[in-house]
């Protein structure tokens, strides 16, 4: 290896990685761009390839089906989705609802007839008979006449269906079949890459069986080295923890895996390529690569490989990277695989710019560039995977009469573009193909499809007839710098992402130095940890102090009321920077004092900074007087005042965030406050106040109480208090409530409560259980369980329980518990000495049987993850603060049924729901009784603004916090009319050109 070229491509690519567009584009374009001479002969190609392609896209039926339901409709949708969950549904009855889901409200009676094939007509009529079968109703005549037999017959033939598609695009169902089915005379001049499909492992069994089809795999391929076919890996199948947290967890063990299957494959002379994964994972798979490269049991061994994604914005300094190390890679190229998950990923953690190109034509720059690197590069034998007829005959003008480089192309797709350069003009081609049970592999068809399927894609415009050949051949080129490489207008940088509002900005976990520098930072030796001295964390205030502090606030109360509304948005705002000026602080006293972790702890800041932003927004918007209609003569204004004190209360599991949003809302409405941290985390309070008194906040417009329940009953009891905003325990919210009635001379005011809940997510058979798991964990486990809208109940159709519990122990086998500063921690200690007694004598005696827990640290306040089985939905009546996670089971048909039973334990926080079934979340939507409803997705993490969160019955009063009505309930509305004709008539109608004497 060549350690300074090496150095010095790993530095380009950090400086790259999150760089803005237009710069990683400036070269590329100059790279990417054709003479004038050379794209007349590259058109006159393309044109050529393009006729092939229509040409292959009007033979068989397969291609005339997929040709007629495309992507871009309904009907194409709902065929896709129907065979991403389709075959792993055990039950006729939820396979039923699937089908009638899936086939229920699409139009296939337009596609009647519109084929030139008779058997795409003939399954069109198939699909028209399906959706009257499932769609009519019992009262139809055809169900009438087909009566309870139609529901088995439609069944058994979407079944055969969708295993047809799995053939379509999977290559085999095991490696010999796919080595089969390679001989066949459609497949003659091609090799293969065989991929035993692992999209991700969840468990430590998961990633074993994945290594062991990757090593039967390369025993078979290896029994006949000369047909040239080769295996690709994808290390996320290897290793259920890949990331950047747990690198020296994984690194280490994935090394010495992929060391072993390249030793293999090396002794059996065939090639194997390690895949590529998302942006997050490229430098630790770079490591992992670079490791194996450079070992010396595989000098001579030029069939190592590993794929590059044209769509990341380091795609050219990795390739450089590959051309410096000490032996010959094979390098695929393909386009990119994660491209709307990454979008989102750097959205949702507010991260400075994309590691990817927002734009179609920017990747396919990026693409030719780094396909002409690749071509003059002497250590890379290229590999280029496209179905894009104008990128294949580019490189063939670059290649000249180079065939030292092979094309590729997915199974079951781009057929027609390489048949005649395979067979009559010596170029090779490979085709990636997946070999595994069509139940399984169908989540990777769905992605595969969809990316070759969206709107931008080259497979798309080639099914679309009303795009001429000029539009289908444009130059990417061309089209990148007529917006001078602009990012995508509908794509705005994270901190846009709510239009006038400044998204708080969050910190790049992934980036290693980064993360080892926030570990750093927030450790218990860091000079930015809390001190137990810190002076406003030592404020009184003591029942005694209560009154003088109500009393101090009542004073100044109407000179901030009087404050102008945009002058106390400003300073929230102002708050809101601060914040993030000094978020490594606050994060060290939350990781401290709280036990945070360390994404825990950059989340609380950045909700903090939300919640300021966001309600000086809507305050702004929504707090103005406002002019009334009325009759001449009269005027009528509605003025938004403040009402005076208030008491917010704030729990220990959101020390800021909850803190500051609750506080922030009362102080923009106008009102003074006087707020109360828990005893437990003080100094993150104080803090945060200190940072309000510096921006501009009035010291005695907000003022610091901390303390227990004491100072909290002072508070409430004081007849000077005009309203409470309080986050805790149901119990204690009834105690406040009370205590507001109980003085008859008192002044009615508003409490605003969000409490706890028993959370429950219903999973059903059609829900994918790797995913399931996932969210899972992280509902029930993130934060030690100490969230209020933690996952407590898990229900699982009883068909599918068996295997979703045992993944689900699997995946918490691999819990880390520990210091919380330590990147590697999923789970901290609990609160308190209170919450880890209640919470393990719970667990010593539970309602239910402990069917999983984990070892903990011997010191420190440790609660293991536990599960717990269930005999009924019933035995669950209290909610547990921790991390303990309760499973029970429901019957396949009763839907309604079990979210009833879930509603009547009378809470309503929130609720998830796993299903591929769209009418499953239309049921759970209108029936559950909840604040918060989440559909395939984890149950934490309400983003203000975009999740207003907050409950009903035993969950809280509302309204939202972070929602659109939340500060009126801070305000006194207050109507003023005037008489302007008392004082001798109207004078505006006198200016009226109308009437008169």
């Amino acid at each position: 290896m060549t350690a300074d070229a090496t150095s010095s491509a790993r530095k380009i690519m950090a400086a790259q990685y999150r760089a803005p567009e237009p710069d990683i584009l400036k070269p590329l374009l100059a790279r990417a761009a054709l003479t004038p001479d050379s794209r007349a002969r590259v058109m006159g190609h393309a044109s050529g390839l393009l006729a092939d392609l229509r040409a292959a896209q009007n033979k068989g039926w397969v291609n005339q089906f997929l040709q007629e339901y495309r992507l871009n409709s309904s009907e194409g949708i709902a065929l896709l989705s129907l065979a991403e969950a389709f075959l792993r549904v055990p039950d006729p009855e939820t396979a039923d609802l699937l089908i009638a889901d899936k086939l229920g409200d699409a139009d296939w009676r337009a596609h009647t007839g519109e084929s030139n094939s008779s058997l795409v007509n003939i399954a069109t009529w198939g699909l028209v008979v399906g959706r009257v079968l499932v769609g009519e109703g019992e009262a139809g005549p055809l169900r009438r006449l087909i009566s309870r037999a139609g529901e088995p017959f439609v069944r058994q033939a979407v079944g055969a269906a969708m295993r047809m598609m799995g053939e379509i695009f999977v290559m085999g169902r095991t490696i010999d079949e796919a080595m089969a089915r390679m001989r066949k005379p459609d497949n003659r001049g091609f090799t293969a890459s065989f991929d035993m499909l692992g999209e991700a492992a969840r468990t430590i069994p998961d990633a074993a069986r994945y290594f062991n089809a990757y090593t039967d795999a390369i025993d078979a391929v290896g029994r006949d080295p000369a047909a040239g076919h080769s295996i690709s890996v994808k290390l996320s199948a290897l290793h259920p923890r890949y990331e950047v947290a747990q690198y020296d967890r994984c690194v280490p063990a994935l090394t010495e895996m992929l060391e072993a299957l390249a030793v293999q494959a090396a002794g059996k002379h065939i090639a194997l390529t390690v895949d590529a994964e998302e942006s997050e994972r490229l430098e630790m798979s770079l490591d992992i690569i670079g490791a194996v490269a450079a070992l010396p049991s595989l000098k001579g061994w030029d069939g190592f490989g590993m794929a590059v994604q044209a769509y990341g914005k380091r795609a050219r300094p990795v390739i450089e990277w590959a051309n410096n190390l000490d032996r010959l890679m094979n390098v695929r190229l393909v386009k990119g695989a994660y491209w709307d998950s990454e979008i989102k990923r750097t959205q949702v953690e507010g991260l400075a710019d994309y590691p990817l190109f927002t734009r179609k034509a920017a990747t396919d720059v990026s693409y030719l560039a780094v396909a002409r690197d690749m071509l003059d590069a002497k250590n890379i034998r290229p590999a280029f995977a496209s179905h894009n007829a104008l990128t294949v005959a580019t490189l063939i003008e670059w290649a000249g009469n180079s065939r030292d480089f092979e094309f590729q192309r997915l199974h079951g797709m781009g057929d027609g573009l390489y048949e005649r350069l395979v067979q009559d003009q010596g170029y090779h081609c490979r085709i990636y193909a997946p070999v595994g049970g069509h139940r399984d592999l169908l989540a990777y068809l769905v992605r595969r499809l969809l990316e070759n399927g969206a709107n931008s894609s080259f497979v798309h415009q080639l099914a679309d007839e009303n795009l001429s050949e000029e539009e289908i051949l444009a130059d990417p080129v061309e089209k990148i710098a007529a917006v001078g490489g602009a990012r995508h207008p509908s794509i705005p940088l994270p901190i846009d992402l709510f239009g006038d509002r400044k998204n708080s900005s969050g910190i790049d976990l992934s980036d290693r130095d980064v993360l080892a520098g926030v570990a750093r930072e927030v450790s218990a030796d860091s000079p930015l940890a809390p001190e137990a001295s810190l002076a406003a964390a030592a404020l009184p205030v003591g029942v005694e102090g209560v009154a003088t502090a109500i009393g101090t606030a009542y004073a100044a109360f109407p000179r901030w009321s009087a404050t102008p509304v945009d002058q106390r948005a400003a300073m929230l705002e102002r708050l809101a920077d601060l914040l993030e000026e000094n978020r490594e602080k606050l994060m060290a006293i939350c990781v401290q004092e709280a036990f945070k972790t360390i994404p825990d702890a950059v989340g609380e800041v950045r909700e903090a900074a939300d919640f300021c932003r966001y309600y000086a927004q809507q305050a702004r918007a929504g707090l103005q007087s406002i002019e009334l209609p009325g009759p001449t003569g009269e005027r009528n204004t509605l003025h938004l005042d403040g009402r005076g004190v208030w008491a917010t209360i704030a729990p220990w599991n959101f020390p800021l965030a909850i803190f500051l949003g609750q506080t922030a809302a009362a102080l923009v409405a106008g009102n003074t406050v006087v707020a109360k941290p828990a005893p437990q985390t003080p100094m993150v309070a104080a803090f945060a106040v200190e940072l309000a008194h510096e921006a501009g906040i009035p010291w005695d417009a907000l003022i610091l109480a901390p303390g227990g329940p004491e100072v909290g009953a002072a508070l409430t009891a004081d007849p000077r208090i005009m309203g409470v905003a309080f986050t805790g325990s149901t119990a204690t919210a009834k105690k406040i409530a009370r205590s507001l009635l109980e003085d008859d001379n008192r002044p009615i005011v508003p409490l605003i409560a969000e409490t706890g809940g028993i959370n429950a997510m219903i999973v059903d058979s059609t829900a994918l259980p790797e995913q399931v798991v996932a969210d899972v964990v992280t509902s029930s486990f993130r934060s030690a369980g100490q969230r209020c809208s933690a996952l407590r109940l898990l229900l699982v159709q009883e068909d599918i329980a068996d295997a979703t519990i045992e993944m689900l122990k699997g995946a918490m086998d691999l819990l880390v518990l520990g210091d919380p500063a330590d990147p590697k921690t999923d789970v901290g200690p609990v609160i308190d000495q209170a919450a880890y007694d209640k919470l393990m004598t719970y667990r010593a005696a539970p309602k239910g049987k402990v069917i999983k827990t984990l070892d903990a640290p011997a010191s420190g306040l440790f609660v293991p993850p536990t599960l717990i089985q269930l005999d009924a939905i019933e035995d669950l009546q209290a909610e547990w603060f921790g991390p303990i996670l309760h499973v029970a089971t429901w019957p396949a048909g009763k839907l309604s049924e079990t979210i009833a039973r879930v509603n009547a334990k009378g809470y309503g926080l929130t609720m998830g729901l796993h299903s591929r079934i769209a009418r499953a979340g239309d049921v759970v939507e209108a029936e559950a009784a909840v604040g918060n409803l989440y559909i395939n997705r984890s149950m934490i993490g309400a983003v203000v603004g975009s999740q207003p969160f907050g409950g009903e019955g035993l969950s809280g009063t509302g309204p939202k916090a972070g929602g659109p009505h939340y500060l009126y309930r801070f305000i006194a509305e207050r109507a003023v009319s005037v008489d302007t004709t008392s004082a001798g008539g109207n004078a505006t109608l006198l200016s009226l050109d109308e009437g008169g004497i």
